[in-house]
């Protein structure tokens, strides 16, 4: 056979590479628009802060080297420009000769990715505006930082955020622009707030539910905002999101689906079986909720390349659905996301619990400990977990991992207790916070405990009885408390029992919400028969209010 494949990077390498293993008689070309083959473009905003200095180090294969080790063609600068399925060929323009040619093919691979969204702002084809998509993208956000001193990033996805961090890191003044009215639209508020507290605490000013209405050209760069305000900047980088590159599909009369993905089936072909796509231009289906989607991640793209190839080769195999599994560095801080967050729950009407568990990323004893929380979305019929979210400053990639794989495998909340995880000291605690999660959740399940979350605590009836039950040492660690709070420190619950009325709602809370279940669970059995429980404890009023630059310093 001769497989054509239009696109490199994760998508059409992985195909390419896998095919190969699987075949060694066809002849396999890809064609790559840009002047890479196979790059890192995940570490683009490290190279652009210098965290990543030599620019070799994300080139993965060139075409030389694709030739020698896979005997694989590798066309850089060759733009494909039209697929004739009637002929099955393709037109090439040869962007370096200026010509172009026409190329048969038995099977065609579209790996076209997706490329970031421009807005026809005034202004916006300005020299000191990027956006990051490839090295030769990198390269000029360098060169310009190299005599910079501020910069504005439009957009507070991932790329955004990873772009922020690594131009302050670079000794840059930056701001963010986000239309929405949080960062990282893919977590939810409250995991989001963190994010952006964590921003301004690191001297990166946050412009939310502003847009950027126009650029003007001066001196320094003018970033006029919705609000009316005006960045005086010497660089902006464009990082507004991503759509797929359906161009070519279209035009050949491929189905497109309704988010502007290509459209595939489980085996990866496109409405032509001939031809088959992956990557950040398809749509596949969203593993909980069943639900269309695009999920623009390398390492989807790489499964989807692997597969592709297997199904070109003969090998019968399903791509079947996608969690979207993603992880974040930002500054000193991490948050992983996988499955469905609770804001996706709602606009689907999947019916859904949660729980809030705050504790370590590894025994509190050994030191280094730092802190972590995790969210845990999961089904009331049968606590199928449906997603999660994690943050802190250590441990969220092997916590969010692991919740990754229990959804994987339709597992529930119940059997996140039976995980048997390592352990020790420096590494975890005998009860992994992935299990406490479980815990949590099961206790919720039973109806051993009736949770109100951070963000209720406001609606509740106005006589309801507000009883901390932390102890003075407790306060030290996460001061703070509730309006019309009365304290009992847990350990004086049962011999001051008389002190807490019988005919009002009782809400218990505590620091992180594993003693106020132990003060419910004993005042629900001696006879109380409303109460409530603060999900999280009063950690999770705190991560849920915005970053307070005054209160900070006076507190220092």
């Amino acid at each position: 056979m001769k497989i054509l494949i239009i696109g490199g990077v994760a998508g059409g390498a992985s195909t390419a590479a896998r095919l190969r293993r699987l075949d060694e008689k066809s002849e396999i070309i890809i064609f790559e628009r840009g002047k890479n083959i196979s790059f890192a473009n995940c570490g683009i905003p490290y190279y652009c802060g210098d965290v990543i200095q030599d620019r070799s180090a994300l080139e993965l294969l060139t075409p030389q080297k694709i030739q020698e080790i896979l005997n694989i063609q590798a066309k850089t600068e060759s733009e494909v420009i039209k697929i004739n399925r009637e002929k099955k060929t393709i037109l090439v323009k040869d962007l370096k000769a200026d010509n172009v040619y026409e190329e048969s093919y038995d099977r065609l691979v579209l790996s076209p990715g997706a490329k970031p969204v421009v807005p026809p702002i005034p202004g916006i084809e300005n020299s000191r505006i990027f956006t990051v998509r490839n090295l030769e993208n990198a390269e000029a956000i360098k060169s310009r930082v190299k005599n910079a001193r501020e910069a504005v990033v439009i957009g507070a996805g991932y790329i955004g955020l990873e772009i922020a961090e690594n131009l302050a890191h670079y000794g840059l003044k930056v701001s963010i622009v986000e239309k929405s009215d949080q960062v990282l639209n893919n977590a939810d508020p409250e995991i989001a707030l963190q994010l952006e507290n964590h921003l301004q605490e690191k001297g990166v000013e946050v412009y939310l539910e502003n847009g950027a209405e126009s650029f003007e050209d001066g001196e320094k760069l003018a970033v006029k905002l919705d609000s009316g305000k005006i960045l005086h900047t010497d660089l902006a980088v464009l990082a507004i999101g991503v759509k797929p590159e359906n161009n070519l599909a279209f035009d050949a009369g491929l189905e497109i689906g309704k988010n502007g993905g290509i459209r595939v089936n489980e085996y990866l072909q496109t409405s032509d079986p001939d031809i088959y796509a992956v990557g950040d231009a398809i749509e596949v289906k969203d593993m909980v909720s069943g639900y269309q989607t695009q999920i623009p991640l390398a390492g989807p793209a790489s499964k989807q390349g692997r597969i592709a190839a297997a199904n070109i080769a003969g090998i019968q195999k399903k791509y079947e659905t996608t969690l979207g599994t993603a992880i974040l560095k930002l500054f000193d801080l991490t948050a992983g996301i996988t499955g469905n967050n609770e804001k996706q729950l709602k606009q689907r009407h999947i019916p859904y619990l949660k729980t809030y568990v705050h504790d370590f990323c590894h025994a509190n004893y050994y030191p280094g400990a730092a802190p972590l929380s995790i969210k845990l979305l999961f089904s009331p019929e049968d606590g199928k977990i449906l997603g999660a979210q994690v943050i802190g400053k250590k441990g969220v990639d092997k916590r969010i991992d692991v919740l990754a794989t229990a959804i994987k495998f339709n597992k529930t909340a119940a059997d996140l207790i039976d995980l048997e995880l390592s352990y020790a000291p420096p590494y975890g605690s005998a009860k992994d916070p992935v299990n406490i999660a479980g815990m949590s959740a099961e206790n919720i399940l039973n109806n051993f405990i009736t949770p109100v979350y951070w963000d209720e605590v406001q609606n509740l009836p106005k006589n309801t009885f507000i009883l901390d039950v932390r102890a003075d040492e407790d306060l030290k660690k996460v001061p703070g408390s509730l309006d019309g709070t009365y304290r009992i420190p847990l350990e004086e619950i049962r011999s001051r029992v008389n002190e807490i009325p019988t005919d009002r709602k009782i809400l218990v809370y505590c620091a992180k919400g594993l003693k106020s279940y132990f003060a419910s669970r004993a005042l629900i059995q001696l006879g109380f028969k409303d109460v409530i429980s603060l999900n999280g404890g009063y950690m999770s009023i705190k991560h849920g209010r915005r970053y307070n630059k005054k209160e900070v310093l006076q507190s220092q």
